[in-house]
């Protein structure tokens, strides 16, 4: 089942606006988001998405792609814990992982720098070192 992202051709008065011939296409659907969380285990959904191409969304995730600004170099580290989500307070309490939630790897504190749902990898940049 999907989601339509499409114009509904109605006023507010209730008649029909625009094209009335224009109908709901196939590529004007969308899907539920996929939710990032901290699991045991890399769990990545692999969707078709419009022209013969994929998305890879991450659904679990306990690894992380961790960039270390001092020596410019970068190092995959485990998730200890989800610490913030400053983007959205209802994400932080559920622990739902996007683009700049903070996290806490075993080198420290980081920031993610990628969009899960979209990306298919964790990317984050150090903060904060142990």
């Amino acid at each position: 089942m999907g989601i339509y992202h499409g114009n509904d051709l109605r006023k507010i008065t209730g008649g029909l606006k625009g094209r009335t011939a224009k109908k709901k296409r196939k590529a004007l659907t969308g899907g539920y988001p996929i939710l990032t969380t901290i699991g045991q285990k890399n769990e990545i959904k692999v969707v078709k998405a419009t022209g013969e191409t994929y998305k890879a969304k991450v659904k679990q995730a306990m690894e992380v792609n961790v960039y270390i600004p001092k020596e410019k170099k970068t190092v995959k580290t485990k998730i200890t814990k989800f610490i913030d989500n400053p983007s959205n307070k209802d994400l932080a309490r559920r622990g739902i992982i996007t683009k700049g939630a903070i996290v806490q790897t075993e080198i420290g504190k980081a920031v993610i720098t990628s969009r899960p749902g979209q990306d298919g990898v964790l990317n984050a940049v150090l903060v904060e070192q142990k």
